[in-house]
């Protein structure tokens, strides 16, 4: 392990134990005053406790707030608690809102993502925030989903279907913003332990303390969760072990500013499926991934991660005199990731190292990486409304390498195409290489107020993105490459936000987009000479949200004009990009829910969605309609849903539409109920049970790829009946 990994993992555990320790010791007196957060980065739906518990808005699956300037759904706490397994990941919560399809096929949580979908855009098309920071990996701007935010910390996502104003800021916020929100501490102290018993030998086990508000320190309140999952995994040898730990401190300082810090620590060790499954093993064996066979490169044993991470922020949130206010977060996030995989998981490729004709090749990976950041924004009222301004600065460093291995003989023995490894050290060497990506976007815009009820937001950002590569061996080329290129757009936006009354309004916006290249575009030996151009958007939508006790209801449509379109293709372990050039995006959206009676809900929502290539071929990866719908309960501590999600028909691949994939409904059903004891200290026994894919629903979900011989593709499968059994028990 090397000193500056060391360096990483004493900073993260000494912040996450003086979160802890903090937490023990705070104390603290009545907030007298609301601390006005600004809005936009971290905008918080608060819906238990300002609505009836018995009406549409608190009983939503997810609903659209009437601030909205953009296609929003907003998943509740309450919706999170009572419908998604203790194993989950946030992209389990996503998949109940409009246009978002998901794939997880080795159980809910159990596998890094394997696909997430807006709209048709891919992750790293779309930004991801949390509690306001923007997060992801500098080389593809994509997301790990096992690796950092477990379900129970959760306290609500939004899923923000749109470029967000010139204050929406990230890597690639034309896709949208999907954006997670932690827990909040209790007001009051409580000692919750926790569990939960299901499917494929999944174990959850966690405990959650909370210290209530502490007089002595200004009615501070924190908590810490720790907890620890394990399990087989769906797929064959595809198991998984994690454990996390989270803490959460907010202190007011004074009537008018208050300081949260937060801290993560995440360790995984998961075996990982690695390119999907052809059609002759789904026929066979349709959850097959990894084998027990030491000499086959799906040898669970040759294919698996071992990641560590974490994240820590602190946030100053203040109201100044005459109209000023200020939102400040600090952040630091890591990620340290060794990873092992057979050469050829699939088979097409015969065994055979410098060793032994026999013996099985593989390859060992490293990735390193930490972000260090600062988000700032200011307020000022004016008489006409609200004058907003802002920046985000990102530098994360990424140490990377790949060695060809003898899986056989162990992962110290390197495998170099023609002489042994103590003589050609390099030849062994796909990647050895130090890469940079700096953000900077400082942003300006106006909420101008000019008649009741209509708020005019005209703003504009500027992006700012420089990477930096120093490459021994760089990736695809085996040659060395030094190598720096910045990247800049001017991103106007404009939206209009009108309350037509207190229940009902309108919106609509537009605004520009803009990606930087991804660190794979620069593999070759002349990346100044590459044809690949930063991806830029136009962003056009119209909405309308309306919100009663009785009901809650939101319609939009969108379209979105797109050039310099970067396609992919995964052929075995190796992905290759193609410039496909401009597409067009459009499509609607509905959703809704209606408070019947006595507790019963009914719950909708719908998308027709297109995305075509100029030459009029689907982009992959689309479904073409998206659905969700279903029966809600909730009254006299009994809490339960019966919700079906459509995925429409798609195209798996860009090139001319091939490997079509028919659509699919699974349906969940989720009871749970809260018994009183009788115990004085114990606050109350809850009970659940969750079943996924209630009438087990076998289909190919996902195209995966093409396995190294480049024409047979491989798939994923969904995921068949499952359930979860958890109980809780606070005191």
């Amino acid at each position: 392990m090397t000193t500056r990994k060391l360096d990483f993992l004493r900073l993260s555990k000494a912040i996450l134990c003086a979160s802890t320790c903090a937490a023990a010791v705070a104390a603290v007196p009545a907030f007298a005053g609301q601390v006005t957060d600004l809005g936009i980065v971290q905008e918080k739906v608060t819906v238990e406790g300002t609505v009836p518990t018995e009406s549409a808005p608190y009983q939503a699956p997810s609903q659209t707030p009437l601030s909205a300037i953009e296609p929003s759904s907003v998943v509740s706490q309450h919706f999170i608690e009572n419908n998604i397994p203790l194993s989950s990941n946030y992209e389990d919560i996503l998949a109940v809102t409009p246009s978002v399809y998901t794939v997880s096929p080795n159980g809910p949580g159990l596998a890094e993502n394997l696909g997430v979908s807006i709209r048709g855009f891919q992750d790293g098309q779309f930004n991801m925030t949390f509690d306001g920071i923007p997060w992801g990996d500098s080389n593809d701007f994509t997301h790990h989903s096992t690796s950092y935010f477990m379900m129970h910390d959760i306290g609500q996502v939004s899923v923000n279907r749109g470029p967000g104003t010139a204050a929406t800021l990230g890597t690639s916020t034309f896709g949208g913003t999907v954006a997670l929100l932690s827990k909040d501490p209790s007001s009051t102290a409580s000692i919750d332990p926790y569990a939960s018993f299901g499917s494929f030998n999944t174990r959850v086990l966690g405990l959650q303390l909370d210290s209530g508000s502490i007089s002595g320190l200004h009615d501070a309140s924190a908590f810490l969760d720790v907890e620890n999952l394990n399990s087989s995994g769906r797929l064959t040898y595809s198991g998984q072990r994690r454990s996390n730990a989270f803490a959460k401190i907010v202190t007011p300082i004074s009537n008018n500013t208050v300081v949260t810090v937060a801290a993560m620590y995440n360790q995984i060790h998961q075996y990982v499926p690695q390119v999907g499954q052809t059609l002759a093993e789904i026929n066979t064996n349709y959850n097959y991934s990894l084998s027990n066979n030491p000499n086959s490169q799906d040898y669970y044993g040759y294919n698996y991660d071992r990641i560590t991470t974490d994240f820590e922020y602190i946030d100053v949130q203040s109201r100044f005199g005459d109209g000023w206010a200020l939102d400040n977060k600090i952040y630091t996030y890591a990620y340290f990731h060794h990873g092992y995989n057979g050469e050829d998981a699939t088979g097409g490729t015969p065994n055979g190292t410098y060793y032994s004709p026999t013996d099985v090749p593989a390859q060992k990976m490293r990735m390193v990486y930490r972000s260090f950041g600062d988000f700032a924004r200011f307020a000022k009222d004016v008489p006409f409304g609200q004058l907003e301004a802002g920046f985000w600065y990102d530098h994360q460093l990424n140490k990377r390498y790949m060695y060809e291995i003898d899986a056989t003989l162990g992962p110290d023995y390197l495998n170099p195409p023609t002489l042994p490894a103590s003589a050609l050290y390099g030849g062994a060497t796909d990647r050895l290489m130090t890469d940079t990506l700096d953000n900077f976007q400082p942003y300006f815009e106006v909420h101008w107020k000019p008649i009741a009820g209509l708020t005019l937001t005209p703003g504009v950002k500027y992006a700012f993105f420089r990477r930096t590569l120093n490459a021994v061996v760089n990736d695809g080329t085996n040659m060395p490459l030094n190598f720096s290129h910045n990247y800049t757009a001017l991103l106007p936006s404009f939206d209009a936000h009108y309350a037509i009354s207190s229940h009902w309004a309108a919106y609509v916006q537009a605004a520009k987009g803009f990606l930087a290249p991804k660190l794979q575009l620069l593999k070759t030996a002349t990346p100044q000479d590459n044809t690949f151009r930063p991806e830029e958007t136009w962003n056009y939508q119209i909405g309308t949200a309306y919100q009663a006790d009785r009901l809650s209801l939101s319609g939009d449509l969108y379209y979105i004009q797109f050039n310099n379109l970067i396609g992919k293709k995964k052929v075995g372990n190796n992905t290759f990009f193609v410039n496909n050039g401009g597409a067009k995006y459009q499509g609607v959206e509905l959703e809704g829910t209606y408070y019947v009676s006595s507790g019963f809900s009914l719950f909708a929502n719908g998308s027709l969605n297109q995305a075509k290539y100029n030459d009029h071929f689907w982009v992959g990866g689309t479904p073409k309609q998206t659905a969700s719908f279903g029966v809600i309960f909730d009254k006299y501590d009994l809490y339960a849903s019966l919700l079906t999600k459509y995925n429409g028909s798609q195209y798996g691949d860009d090139d001319d539409n091939m490997i079509p994939l028919g659509g699919f409904a699974t349906t969940d059903l989720a009871v749970s109920y809260t018994f009183k004891p009788a115990i004085d200290y114990v606050k109350g026994f809850k009970l659940s049970v969750k079943v996924n894919n209630l009438f087990d629903r076998h289909a190919l979900s996902q195209f995966a790829g093409y396995a190294a011989d480049g024409v047979t593709p491989l798939f994923w499968t969904v995921t068949g009946r499952n359930f979860f059994v958890s109980l809780s028990a606070p005191f």
